[in-house]
């Protein structure tokens, strides 16, 4: 194997460092969040933009529940109380912050000046549902399967209900320097968390959406994720081969509740108010059944179910008597012909039709140069 020093002699005018490799793909995620932040006011009308900022959360979401359902094999039902846990936290912070910079919900500045708010808002968000994650993973993924299962319910709905018992939100500065720590219970109760501002555009969530599909598809090809891998297909295996089994079992969880806060702390700021109901079994079901099409181990599948899920009900929206049916046939057609969903535990370009199409096209220009 050659040295640095041998391959930069190799390669006159270039540096071969290990600084490309690290900042190519981060860099990667700007250029991708510049090119639909730009190209899509072009391409698609406000509607559809508010529709792809939806799907961008939910792409969020499903990269990071795969991390704990596909990678580590475990079956949790409670990501969207860590969602809902990020919402609160960033919307929150971001509107009771407004409020003590501009005084009043009234202000021009209040819903123009303050994207440091939202990304602070989201940071704490992160922080606070990764400690959630702590918390939930160290006692319960010591259990498997159905027990596992339970507890995580269990979870987001303590959340649940926490969040409606909370009081009503305050509308201006004075109240909320009042209020000082007691913040933490103004959140509107049931009716949900309203008047957060929109400052979650297109860059700020294909932004998130590339560096969470880069952590995750990080994480899978590194140490960490061949010991999550070893741990989904046989836990008594890995565990003779030295793996720590809730080491990585709660690595991975606190992982997934990390980036599912993020995802939250994104909705709370794209129009859509937090609520109670967020934290709720639904959402955490259409959280699952996204990772369960895509496959449970492969980012790329889960990317295109959370794409064609949330999109589908919007192109059939104007057969609305009959786009429930179609949808659930259409799901039950996908898991007749795909029983591991789209991809399984492969990525798009792992398959065979992927690779075999591209050496193909490969071998007709090397013939056309010819």
């Amino acid at each position: 194997m050659k040295t640095l020093a041998q391959h930069q002699q190799d390669v006159p005018g270039k540096v071969a460092t290990r600084w490309d490799v690290m900042l190519l793909p981060w860099v990667a995620c700007i250029v991708v969040a510049l090119v639909v932040h730009f190209a899509s006011p072009v391409l698609v009308n406000e509607y559809w933009q508010n529709v792809l900022r939806r799907v961008g959360v939910f792409v969020i979401a499903a990269v990071s529940l795969n991390i704990v359902n596909g990678y580590a094999g475990q079956f949790s039902m409670g990501h969207a109380g860590f969602m809902a846990v990020g919402a609160y936290v960033a919307g929150a912070t971001t509107y009771y912050g407004s409020l003590l910079l501009h005084g009043s919900v009234n202000d021009p500045n209040f819903y123009y000046q303050g994207i440091g708010l939202m990304l602070g808002g989201i940071g704490l968000g992160c922080v606070v549902a990764a400690i959630a994650g702590y918390l939930v993973g160290l006692p319960s993924l010591r259990l498997r399967g159905d027990y596992l299962a339970i507890v995580t319910l269990g979870f987001g709905e303590i959340i649940r209900v926490m969040l409606e018992l909370t009081k009503g939100q305050l509308d201006n500065a004075a109240a909320v320097k009042d209020a000082g720590a007691k913040l933490l219970i103004h959140l509107n109760g049931p009716s949900g968390f309203f008047g957060i501002p929109s400052y979650a555009n297109l860059f700020w969530i294909f932004l998130f959406v590339s560096v969470t599909c880069l952590i995750a598809y990080r994480i899978k090809y590194s140490s960490t994720g061949r010991a999550l891998l070893s741990i989904r297909e046989d836990e008594i295996a890995a565990r003779s081969m030295g793996v720590d089994l809730t080491k990585y079992k709660v690595r991975a969880f606190v992982l997934a509740a990390a980036l599912g806060g993020v995802a939250g702390g994104l909705y709370s700021h794209i129009g859509a108010n937090p609520s109670p109901t967020d934290a709720g079994f639904q959402r955490s079901f259409d959280v699952i059944l996204l990772v369960v099409l895509g496959g449970l181990g492969s980012i790329s599948g889960s990317v295109l179910a959370a794409i064609v899920l949330i999109l589908l009900p919007e192109v059939l929206r104007e057969a609305q008597q009959y786009r429930l049916i179609i949808f659930a046939l259409l799901l039950i057609i996908m898991m007749i012909v795909r029983p591991k969903g789209l991809f399984g535990v492969k990525e798009i370009w792992e398959l065979d039709w992927f690779t075999g199409w591209f050496s193909g096209k490969r071998r007709e220009r090397k013939a056309g140069a010819k």
